[in-house]
């Protein structure tokens, strides 16, 4: 059976689902972008990996709209007045969502909701404030049933910011994904106290290194998108291109070797494909020329490609074996000295290679989480799973790579359900974290049927009917993928030490 038939007779599939998988058949097969033979081949080894982006690129991979603009002005495009309450803001972003394009058809980034609606509450009540939130959030998770979709909130304290945070742990939808901007000048610990608590209930929000992703980018701001995704507000990432570490050390003699040659001629290799990439989208597609450009609430300049990687901890190994040596990553320490020295490699070759359209010249390294069809390989420097230690250890490795990580790094902590008993635990092991240098902190809680796979978010219950009954959520199948092939349900909960103490020693 070919496979656009396969797709349109699929009993689990609804007509939306048909339509978005039609349409992605459609466009990979135009020809692929011109690139040389050794970019083809590093494609067909699976050293490097274009995250189905299409053959030919007429869209962003992520777009992060100005909508604080947009409420402020109306549209002219949508024949849309400026809001005047929170009822009408809520109304314009509602219609503006289904004309914001990403990668996966749905917006990944629906705004920084605290900031844009502020604004717009006027006398209302905290009562009314939420009953309105809450239909808010059942509408998205049902008019655009994607985990990808993302919203922010915080760091400061207000009512939107508490009211999200409530209504989230009440609802326990996968959509939206969600982030809580936490900085320790600003945010009043009991609001932390809350963000933590709630991932306790339903393994969301992450939680941001504001100040430490802040610094990044410029006046204008940033967003969090999709999984963990850190990106300038009004722009986004017009590609994300990632390489598999664990290929190229397979291709290594040694680690003197892997760092000297082989990783920086697979770079070279990589930066080519981002730039045929880039190019089609940027000077064919006639993307930038929608209305989204038009009113000032995306800017061309403001897009950058996403230089991502993966496989941090099977690159280690695999060099350590070629040199006869057993170190293994989240072990031991001569392992993690490498992987940071890798990260650090990476971050020079990105930092000081110039790309035709990227943010001041330049591409965003990216620790990329993994996709659902990924096999014996870890997602970006997380420990294997099934190797965790406990979260103190786990932390106290990988945060070290998160300096080098500008658009987005993160690592999904397996918190066994005690945590449930004592919340407080949850809260000192974030704030240990940030205060170290994690640039973005995450944890499932074992018995909730919400759980992150690499940075979406799935329910369990919802994966174990999927290939029976299919479902009305269009990422389920992946965390179902993931499931089968990425061993994500092995990781291994763990018991927060040491729970009564104030803070954690992270020294």
């Amino acid at each position: 059976m070919n496979r656009p038939l396969q797709i349109i007779s699929d009993k689990n599939l609804s007509p939306k689902q048909k339509t978005n998988l039609l349409a992605a058949e459609a466009e990979n097969s135009l020809p692929y972008v011109s690139v040389s033979e050794k970019v083809t081949k590093a494609l067909e080894e699976n050293v490097l990996c274009d995250i189905f982006e299409g053959h030919a690129p007429y869209k962003p991979r992520y777009v992060l709209p100005d909508y604080a603009k947009f409420l402020s002005n109306g549209s002219k495009h949508l024949e849309l007045d400026p809001a005047t309450n929170l009822d009408e803001a809520i109304n314009l972003l509602t219609i503006l969502y289904h004309h914001v394009p990403s990668v996966t058809s749905i917006p990944v980034y629906i705004g920084q909701l605290d900031d844009i609606l502020l604004p717009y509450i006027g006398e209302l009540t905290e009562a009314q404030i939420y009953q309105k939130l809450k239909l808010f959030w059942i509408m998205l998770d049902r008019t655009l049933p994607d985990a990808f979709m993302h919203a922010n909130i915080g760091p400061t304290d207000n009512v939107i910011c508490r009211t999200i945070l409530k209504v989230d742990a009440e609802l326990k939808q996968i959509a939206p994904n969600l982030t809580f901007m936490y900085d320790p000048e600003v945010t009043p610990d009991d609001l932390l106290r809350q963000a933590t608590s709630n991932i306790c209930e339903c393994s969301k929000p992450h939680i941001a290194n504001y100040p430490m992703h802040s610094r990044t980018f410029d006046d204008k701001g940033f967003g969090i998108v999709s999984c963990y995704n850190s990106l300038p507000l009004a722009g986004g990432a017009n590609t994300l291109v990632r390489m598999n570490l664990k290929e190229v050390a397979l291709r290594s003699d040694n680690a003197e070797h892997f760092l000297a040659d082989v990783l920086p001629e697979y770079c070279r290799i990589m930066f080519e494909l981002i730039e045929a990439r880039t190019a089609f989208l940027h000077e064919q597609s006639n993307f930038f020329g929608s209305f989204l450009v038009q009113e000032e609430l995306i800017y061309e300049d403001k897009f950058a490609p996403m230089y991502g990687i993966y496989g941090m901890a099977e690159a280690v190994q695999i060099l350590f074996e070629k040199q006869g040596q057993s170190f293994q990553y989240g072990r031991d320490a001569e392992a993690a000295k490498l992987s940071y020295k890798i990260s650090e490699t990476l971050a020079g070759i990105v930092e000081s290679t110039p790309v035709t359209y990227g943010l001041n010249g330049r591409a965003l390294l990216h620790s990329q989480a993994g996709i659902s069809l990924d096999k014996e390989v870890t997602p970006g420097v997380r420990i294997p799973y099934g190797t965790e230690p406990d979260p103190v250890s786990y932390i106290k490795t990988t945060v070290k790579h998160h300096q080098y990580y500008p658009s987005g790094i993160s690592d999904i902590l397996t918190i066994d359900e005690t945590v449930k008993n004592n919340p407080e635990a949850m809260y000192n092991l974030c704030k240990g974290a940030i205060a170290l240098g994690m640039r973005e902190f995450t944890a499932n809680v074992n018995s909730n049927d919400l759980v992150r796979v690499t940075g979406y978010m799935v329910k369990l219950s919802d994966i174990a009917k999927f290939k029976d009954q299919g479902s009305r959520t269009n990422t389920t199948f992946l965390g179902s993928e993931a499931a089968d092939n990425t061993g994500i349900l092995d990781r291994q909960p763990r018991v927060i030490s040491q729970e009564m103490s104030p803070t954690y020693d992270f020294g």
